[in-house]
């Protein structure tokens, strides 16, 4: 019904940036949130980064002031800018969207997983 590709990770030295991209298509009426999660080896998935429907977001207190996220609401695609990176940032990386379907269903639906490696 709905399908979220992402693209944009790899492997980069401490202090390089990528930027990460995940675009929904399919099915959408109503995309109230798009968000960033990480899963770090043995840890569990958290939230990095989280835009609203009204444009506010938050950030996990480790990346404020590196990353920023943003959207092209018309493209249904949201944007993780991440500078500064540092070994600890290595994790899959991990889009979620927040979708009102055309049948009014409401679900969250998640990307495959972009793998970002940050070496020292």
């Amino acid at each position: 019904q709905v399908q979220l590709v992402e693209s944009g990770g790899g492997l980069v030295q401490a202090g390089g940036s990528l930027r990460l991209s995940c675009a929904a298509s399919g099915s959408i009426r109503t995309i109230y949130s798009m968000g960033w999660y990480c899963q770090a080896p043995g840890k569990q998935r958290e939230l990095v980064a989280l835009i609203t429907i009204g444009g506010d977001t938050v950030y996990t207190d480790s990346v404020k002031g590196r990353f920023t996220i943003s959207r092209d609401s018309a493209k249904n695609t949201v944007y993780l800018q991440m500078n500064s990176l540092k070994p600890e940032d290595t994790a899959v990386y991990y889009c979620k969207q927040k979708v009102r379907g055309f049948d009014y269903t409401l679900r969250d639906y998640w990307g495959q997983g972009t793998q970002v490696t940050v070496s020292s």
